[in-house]
C-alpha cells in the first residue's frame, strides 16, 4: 500500500534506496552475511508496501497494553501487574474475536477500530531480568517496525534494563517516541516535571538521543480520548500528524536505511577487527621469513668462516709440502729420491699428515651446525604460529560454523602447525647429518675423481690430497731424475715448489666451490622448505586481506550512499 500512496519525488528517492540495498547485499555477500541479516534487510525492503507497524515495547507493567486501549477506544488488550504479554500481538483491523497464529512467538488479533485500518499495532512482551525469553522474542521484532513507542512508568522511569533495550532499538536506527505512563501517581506538575527532565537526560547522556516525550496516564485516557489526560492527548494528536500518508511513507523507508546501516556498520566493524588480524598475521610473516632469511645469512657467514679454516689447512699443507721438498730434494738424499715409493711414504706422512681428518673435522662442524639450526629454525616458526593460532580475538573460532574467516584461518594454522610438528617430530638429526655427509662426500668425490663406494670422506679427502699434492710434485716420476743428472735437482725442486702451489691453489678454490655449491644447495633446500610449510597461510593471507580491503572500500562507499538517502528523508 505504501508504494501506492508514493509521489514521484518519493518513487524515486525508493528507487535510489532499492538500488543502495541491492548493493550492499551484493557486498556483503562477497563478504560473509548471515542469513539473519540477509533476511532482515530482504524483510525490511518488502515490508515497506506493508502496513505501518507501530510498535510498542517496554517494561512488564509499564503500561503498554493499557495504551494501546487507550489509542483504540476500548479494553481489547489484557492489562495486569504481573507479566501478561508472552508473545508479539499483532492488531489489524477485522472482526472482533478473530485470531491467527503468526509463527512461534506471534499472534494476530482483529479489533474493528478505524486506526487499524491504516497502521498495525504492535504489543511486545515486556523487558525485564525475569523472563529474558520475552525480552528476546521482544528484540527479534524491532527491526521490522517502522515506529517505536517506548513506555516507561513515572514510578520506575528509565530503568537499567529498559536502557539497555532502548540502546539495542537505537543501533537499528528506529525512530523513538517516549511515553512516560502513570503520571496520575504523581503529587504535582512539578514532580511531572523533574521525571521528564530525567528521561530526557538519561536518553540524550546514554544514548545521544532527543526523542518527542510525552506524560500521560492510560488509565485516566481511556475515558475518552482527548478527555481527563492532557499528555495522550498530546500524542494521540503527534501519531494523527505523524502516521499521515507522506510521514508514513518516508518512516517506511527510513526502515530498510536504519536495518542497512547497522547491518553495514557491524560489517565494517568485523572486517577492521579481521584486517587488524591479517595485518598482525603479515607481520608474523614478515618475521618467519626474516628468520628464515638470517637463518640463510647466518649460515653462509658460518660456512665461509670453516672454509677459511679448510683453506687454511690447505695452506698448512702446501707449507709443509715446500718445507719437505727443500729438505729432500738435494744431492745428499739422491738415493732417497729414486725410491719413488718410499718418497710418497714418507710424503703422505710428514705432509698430508692428518690435513684429511683436520678437513673432515671442520666439514662435520658445519653439518652439525646446519642440521641444528634447521631444526631449531622449525621451533621458531612453529611457536610463531602457535601464537597466531591463539589470537585471542578469535578463542572461539572453532565454536562457529565450519566456514567463515575466523574458521578456514584456524583450520590451516593448525594444519600447518601440525605439519611443522611433524616435521620436528621426525627429525633425526643422526640421520640427516649423515645425508648431508654422504652428499659432500660425493661432491669432495669428483674434485679427485675417486670412486667413492663405501669410502669415508676421510679417505676421500686422503685420496684427493695425496693425489693433488704428490703428482704436483712428480714425485711418483722421481725415477726420472738418474737419466737427467745431477744438475737438474735445484731446478726440478723448485718447479715441483711452484706446481705444488699452483696444485694446492687450484684445489683450495675447487674445494671451496664444490662445497659451497653443496651447502648452498641444501641452504637453499632446507629455506625452500620452510617457506612452503607457510605458502598455504601466506595465500591466504594476502588473498583475505585483498579480499576485505576491497569489500571496506565498497562497504564504506554504500554506507556513505545510505547516509546521504537517509538524511534527505528525514530532511522532508
Amino acid at each position: 500500500m505504501a508504494l501506492a500512496l508514493m509521489t514521484d519525488e518519493l518513487a524515486a528517492l525508493w528507487d535510489r534506496e532499492r538500488a543502495l540495498i541491492d548493493e550492499i547485499i551484493s557486498v556483503l555477500d562477497s563478504y560473509d552475511l548471515g542469513a539473519s541479516d540477509r533476511r532482515h534487510l530482504q524483510d525490511a525492503v518488502a515490508q515497506v508496501n506493508e502496513l505501518f507497524l507501530l510498535v510498542f515495547v517496554g517494561e512488564f507493567n509499564s503500561g503498554k497494553s493499557a495504551l494501546i486501549n487507550a489509542l483504540l477506544g476500548g479494553t481489547f488488550l489484557q492489562e495486569g501487574v504481573t507479566p501478561t504479554t508472552d508473545r508479539i500481538h499483532i492488531l489489524k483491523y477485522g472482526e472482533l474475536g478473530q485470531q491467527e497464529y503468526a509463527g512461534e512467538h506471534a499472534r494476530l488479533l482483529y479489533f474493528p477500530c478505524e486506526i487499524l485500518r491504516e497502521i498495525h499495532i504492535v504489543d511486545t512482551p515486556g523487558t525485564n531480568a525475569v523472563l529474558r525469553e520475552h525480552e528476546a522474542i521482544a528484540k527479534e521484532f524491532v527491526p521490522r517496525s517502522d515506529l517505536v513507542i517506548f513506555v516507561t512508568s513515572a514510578d520506575r522511569p528509565f530503568t537499567e534494563s529498559e536502557r539497555q533495550f532502548a540502546e539495542s532499538i537505537r543501533s537499528w536506527g528506529k525512530k523513538i517516541i517516549v511515553a512516560i505512563n502513570k503520571i496520575d501517581i504523581l503529587d504535582d506538575q512539578s514532580d511531572i516535571d523533574e521525571v521528564e527532565s530525567f528521561v530526557a537526560r538519561q536518553f540524550q547522556e546514554r544514548l545521544s538521543l532527543q526523542p518527542e516525550i510525552f506524560s500521560l496516564s492510560a488509565r485516566k485516557a481511556r475515558q475518552g480520548i482527548g478527555e481527563g489526560d492532557q499528555g495522550f492527548k498530546r500524542l494521540y494528536e503527534y501519531l494523527k500528524q505523524t502516521l499521515s500518508d507522506e510521514h508514513k511513507i518516508r518512516l517506511k523507508m527510513l526502515n530498510p536505511l536504519g536495518i542497512s546501516l547497522k547491518i553495514g556498520r557491524e560489517s565494517e566493524q568485523q572486517i577492521k577487527l579481521k584486517l587488524e588480524i591479517l595485518a598482525q598475521d603479515k607481520a608474523a610473516l614478515e618475521r618467519v621469513e626474516k628468520q628464515v632469511v638470517l637463518f640463510s645469512e647466518d649460515t653462509s657467514a658460518e660456512f665461509s668462516r670453516h672454509i677459511d679454516r679448510i683453506e687454511n689447512e690447505l695452506l698448512q699443507l702446501q707449507l709443509r709440502g715446500e718445507v719437505y721438498l727443500d729438505d729432500t730434494m738435494r744431492l745428499l738424499r739422491i738415493r732417497k729420491m729414486l725410491d719413488a715409493k718410499g718418497m710418497r711414504k714418507s710424503f703422505e706422512e710428514q705432509v698430508i699428515s692428518i690435513a684429511p681428518d683436520k678437513i673432515e673435522a671442520h666439514i662435520q662442524e658445519i653439518i652439525d651446525w646446519f642440521v641444528e639450526r634447521e631444526h631449531r629454525q622449525w621451533r621458531m616458526m612453529t611457536s610463531e604460529l602457535e601464537q597466531r593460532r591463539e589470537t585471542d580475538t578469535l578463542q572461539d573460532a572453532a565454536k562457529e560454523a565450519a566456514s567463515g574467516f575466523a574458521y578456514n584461518r584456524r583450520q590451516l594454522l593448525e594444519s600447518i602447525g601440525k605439519g611443522a610438528e611433524h616435521v620436528i617430530a621426525g627429525f633425526n638429526r643422526s640421520e640427516e647429518s649423515q645425508r648431508l655427509t654422504d652428499a659432500v662426500r660425493d661432491s669432495v668425490a669428483l674434485v679427485g675423481l675417486v670412486e667413492v663406494s663405501a669410502i669415508s670422506l676421510g679417505l676421500i679427502l686422503k685420496a684427493v690430497l695425496t693425489t693433488a699434492a704428490a703428482d704436483a710434485t712428480g714425485i711418483l716420476a722421481a725415477g726420472l731424475l738418474g737419466l737427467l743428472g745431477f744438475a737438474i735437482i735445484p731446478f726440478r725442486r723448485g718447479q715441483a715448489k711452484k706446481e705444488l702451489r699452483s696444485k694446492i691453489n687450484s684445489l683450495r678454490t675447487e674445494m671451496r666451490s664444490v662445497l659451497r655449491g653443496s651447502f648452498e644447495q641444501e641452504l637453499e633446500r632446507a629455506s625452500s622448505r620452510l617457506r612452503e610449510a607457510i605458502a598455504p597461510y601466506r595465500r591466504f593471507v594476502l588473498t583475505e586481506d585483498h579480499h576485505l580491503q576491497d569489500t571496506q572500500a565498497r562497504l564504506r562507499a554504500v554506507l556513505e550512499g545510505i547516509e546521504r538517502l537517509k538524511t534527505e528523508l528525514e530532511g522532508e
